[in-house]
This record gives structure tokens, sequence and C-alpha cells, in this order.
């Protein structure tokens, strides 16, 4: 079976380059082993926000009363929520496979094995094999959980972020390995749904990769909702008791040993690129197993290419799904074809949400520029207040000498959409001033940024800034 290009994996990554490939003429085949939409569409982004809206409506409706709704306390049920997520997971992996076969694009559903240039073996589930023939073969095969010593997954006492999306029941306590998004989304997810939980975090502060505000922000956040929370604490092992769990944990120098009903070990993630017959090949790898990929996702063997998680940092399905459209437009000739973004956003749907795309203040001086940062609460937002989520704020950066966009930072309601606006006025090269001047529609959560790009010149009509401060 011959091919222009021969896709490995079907995630965000990998379907999108496929469809952008059939649309642009060439003759392409996808093999995926498990899940066609990937980690992302099956178990992972999506189903995880079909649970954190959930979960947050869950505790909208409990905290109801303050706006003189009265409903009385409201019950969980598990199975029919599971049932809800899965359906919205059903509608989109369809979607993707029907795309797929209106593009004419041949599906394998197996193992990928790269035997030699332009030839990819399938083993399918049952022991068949199948040879396709390609000229271009593109690795989208994304990543995998990280096991740390001691706490292997079971699906039953030690949870990965797959386990935590399709609970039978809820625990009554959970501990969480990792403060980072993965384990904060999902842990504030059983949080807004009743379960004890208590995050163990290796580093000196939840979020460690994040604006340094905000992962102080949300450290904040954590506290008033009264979740415990263990910094510079390595969880060293666990045992089975009669009530449950007993894990031992490394604290300030001292071991401690907290109780639990069950472990969510959300420690990052690792490319998934060995294995496949690439090292035989001659394909470089970096020091941290990610695929070595040129700025057209070119490897350094001819006729192959890579693209998403396994590709490099950010593991993120926007990252992968552009990577995929700049392979694909290089695959079809297109010699100005590059990823070079002008930003890369990052969302994270905790409570509150965070949002931050472009560059940090520190991280802008390290470059030369000389940064000014703009800030905005959104206590002072109608909109925020009208929502019953004061909460958190809107920051921007911008270069003294040419009030160019550097970065926007948010922690809030909804800033995860908000987010939009900031990327595209970097990509544009827009100035704060540009933001201050654009007409932001009233009450809405936007106005936070155009008052935050205000404030980095002292005009924020909305707070008090003091002249010259």
């Amino acid at each position: 079976m011959n091919h222009d290009v021969t896709v490995i994996g079907a995630g965000p990554a990998g379907y999108v380059c496929a469809i952008r490939c059939a649309q642009l003429g060439l003759k392409v085949a996808v093999v995926e082993k498990q899940y066609f939409g990937g980690v992302c569409l099956n178990v992972g982004c999506i189903p995880s926000k079909a649970l954190i809206n959930a979960a947050k409506t869950f505790k909208k409706i409990k905290e109801a009363d303050v706006m003189g709704i009265q409903v009385g306390a409201p019950t969980l049920d598990v199975k029919k929520l599971v049932a809800w997520k899965e359906g919205i997971v059903g509608k989109l992996t369809g979607g993707v496979s029907g795309l797929l076969k209106n593009h004419g694009i041949a599906r394998f559903e197996g193992t990928a094995h790269i035997t030699g240039p332009g030839r990819v073996e399938v083993r399918t589930a049952d022991g068949k094999t199948e040879t396709i023939a390609t000229k271009h073969i593109v690795v989208a095969v994304g990543s995998t959980p990280i096991e740390i010593p001691g706490f292997a997954f079971d699906g039953q006492h030690v949870w990965s972020s797959t386990e935590a999306l399709a609970p039978t029941a809820l625990p009554k306590r959970m501990l969480v390995i990792g403060g980072g998004y993965i384990g904060l989304e999902l842990g504030l997810v059983y949080h807004n749904l009743g379960t004890e939980i208590r995050v163990v975090e290796f580093m000196d502060r939840v979020l460690p990769g994040m604006e340094d505000e905000l992962s102080k922000e949300m450290g904040r956040a954590l506290k008033k909702k009264k979740i415990p929370v263990h910094l510079g604490a390595k969880a060293t092992g666990y045992r089975k008791t009669d009530s449950g769990l007993e894990v031992t944990v490394e604290v300030g120098g001292k071991t401690e040993t907290f109780a639990c009903d069950v472990i969510l070990s959300t420690v990052g993630r690792r490319p998934n690129g060995r294995g496949l017959g690439l090292e035989e090949l001659g394909v470089a790898f970096d020091s941290r197993g990610f695929v070595a990929v040129d700025a057209q996702r070119r490897t350094n063997v001819a006729g192959i290419w890579a693209i998403g998680d396994c590709a490099g940092q950010p593991m993120l399905a926007h990252k992968g799904s552009h990577e995929g459209l700049v392979a694909a437009a290089a695959i079809a000739g297109d010699p100005g074809a590059a990823y070079d973004p002008a930003c890369i956003p990052a969302v994270i749907f905790t409570d509150p949400e965070i949002a931050s795309v472009g560059l940090t203040a520190a991280e802008a001086k390290e470059r030369g520029f000389d940064p000014v940062e703009g800030k905005f609460p959104f206590a002072a937002s109608g909109r925020a207040l009208s929502l019953n989520e004061p909460d958190g704020w809107a920051k921007v950066v911008s270069d003294r000498a040419t009030d160019k966009l550097l970065g926007v930072h948010l922690i809030g309601p909804e800033v995860t959409e908000l987010i939009a606006e900031a990327a595209l006025a970097i990509e544009l090269g827009a100035t704060t001033n540009d933001l201050a001047q654009t007409i932001h529609a009233h009450p809405t959560l936007p106005e936070a940024i155009m008052e935050a790009s205000e404030a980095v010149h002292h005009m924020a009509v909305h707070i008090y800034q003091k002249p010259g401060s």
C-alpha cells in the first residue's frame, strides 16, 4: 500500500497533520494503536474539562444561596456524570473519525514500527501484520504519564489522570502527588465535588513552571479553600491500612504520614518517541528524550518528521496541532512553512482559572528589555462581581522604550477564554496603548486586560494609582 504520507499517532498533532496533508492533495494513511483523537480527546483535555465544568456547576449550586437562590443540598450521581463525559468524548472522537474518512485517509488500527526508510509495519490487536510503503513518515506518538518509585499506577490505590477521569465513586480523601497543572485541575474537581484533598509538591511552590506571582496567587487560593499543601515534600511510599492508605512523605527533613483513600500521581509526562525504530534509522534525540527536529519539524533523517509531545516542549495540544499544520505544508512543498510562533498561550482550568502568554517581567529583563507591568484586579470588575467570582487579576508586561506588549498573565474567572485576545495582540506586535485604545464592551471580563494596559501608563480609571507609582 503506497502513500505519500503516513502519520503515526492520531492525536491533536497527528490527525490535524493528516487532514491538512489530504487537503493539500496528498495520499495519506494514519496509524493509531489506541485512541483516535489521542490522549487529549479521550483521556485528557476534553474529558477533564467536562468534569471541571460539572464540578464548578456543583459548587455554584451549593453557593447559590448568596444570590437568594435556594435549592437545597445538591447530590451527585457519579455514574451519570461519567456517562455524560463519555458522551462528549464519543461525539468528538466520532467527528475525528468522520473527518479522516471524508478526506479519504486510510486508517490502520494497531502498533506501528518503522522497519526501514519509507516502510511502516502495523501489528493489529489480533496479531496480523500489514506493511505501508510511504514517502514521508510523521511521528506524532505523544507522551505518557511518569510513574515515580513506590507509586506504580494500579488503577485502584494509585491513579493516573486516566483513572481520575472515570471514577466509579467519589473517594472521601485524596492525596495528590504533584502540584502542577494536572494535579491541581483534577484535585480541585474532586475538592469541588466534596472530596478532602491534600497536595504534596516536590518544588517550593505549586505550578512551578508558571509566572511567579500566578503561582503565589494560586497558593493563596488553595489556602483559602483550606486545602493542605506541602511544599519541598517528597512522597516515598504507601501502605494499605484497615481504613484506607497511609502515605509516607518527607517534609522539611522530617517524615510524616498522611491517611487517604486514593493517591493521584501527576508528576509530569515523558515523550513516547523511543521504541518505534527511529534509533535504528539514526534519528537524533535530545538529552530529555524528545525527537530532535528543525523549524519544519524534519528530523535529521530524510523523510521522517516529528510533531507534538514527542517533539519537544511545551507539551500542549494546540502547539502540536500547529506543528502538524507546519509539517503538512512543508511536506507538500511550501518553502515558507516554519514553526516560529511569537507566543504560545498556556491555560490551566483550576479554580480560579489561570492563563499566561508571552514573557514574564523576569524573562523580559533577561532578554534585554526594560519591562513595565500594569495590573488590574477582578474585584474592580463589574462583570466579575456579577458572576460572584471577584478573585484574581490581569497583569500586562510591556517594554518601557517601545510600549510593545511582551506578555499577559491572568488568574480569575474565564481567563482561559480571555487569553486569546492577548495572544493575538502579541502575534501582531501590538503595544499596550493599542489594547488600551481598543474599545471593549461593557460590562465584560476582557475590560480587565484593557485596564491593566492603562495601568502600565498609570492611567487605569477603575483603580487608584498613586501618581508616578
